[in-house]
């Protein structure tokens, strides 16, 4: 993003089996604009690899409305039962492969490493990272598109690691530095 002239869109993922969170944003020049965002409920589905086959569909579907240049993706994280983990990654892997089929450059990011990037916190809760994500792009997000926010973090965080202007929002030790050194994040 270090270009004068960058316009480009970014497809935001937070894999899940049960909910998958996406948020688009576009970026032009040096200004990111909201685009979309959503949730691909997938509760009802019973069986793991038809979830698979629609999470790897559903995400075909966006990228083929959106046309995104670049897709950034949660990571999976260890937690307390590794099954949860597993599923999770796979969920990641189907929307992986969904960008793969369309050449699409994939980025892949720590769920820590999202909400420094967007709150000045590690340890920020799902309500922190909506309200900044809602302050930054300057929209009214209902409380039930947690995992889309989630998803809107994943794209902010991109952007922000492609531009060395905000790369010192990853290096802050507090909030009040955070603050301090984002003007534009906190309004």
């Amino acid at each position: 993003m270090n270009s004068k002239n960058t316009d480009k869109i970014i497809l935001g993922i937070d894999p899940g089996t049960q909910i998958l969170g996406f948020g688009i944003v576009h970026v032009l020049d040096k200004s990111i604009k909201y685009v979309d965002m959503g949730v691909i409920d997938l509760k009802k589905q019973k069986d793991h690899f038809v979830t698979l086959k629609t999470i790897m569909a559903q995400v075909t579907a966006l990228i083929e409305k959106y046309t995104p240049d670049e897709l950034a993706i949660e990571a999976p994280f260890y937690g307390k039962n590794p099954q949860v983990m597993l599923k999770l990654g796979r969920a990641q892997g189907a929307a992986i492969a969904a960008a793969l089929q369309k050449d699409i450059p994939i980025f892949e990011y720590a769920p820590r490493s999202v909400k420094l990037s967007v709150t000045g916190r590690g340890a920020a809760s799902k309500e922190q990272v909506a309200l900044m994500a809602q302050k930054i792009l300057d929209i009214c997000i209902p409380q039930k598109y947690l995992d889309a926010t989630d998803a809107l973090a994943i794209a902010l965080c991109h952007y922000y690691n492609g531009d060395k202007l905000h790369s010192k929002s990853l290096k802050c030790s507090s909030w009040e530095e955070f603050v301090k050194n984002n003007p534009k994040k906190v309004k």
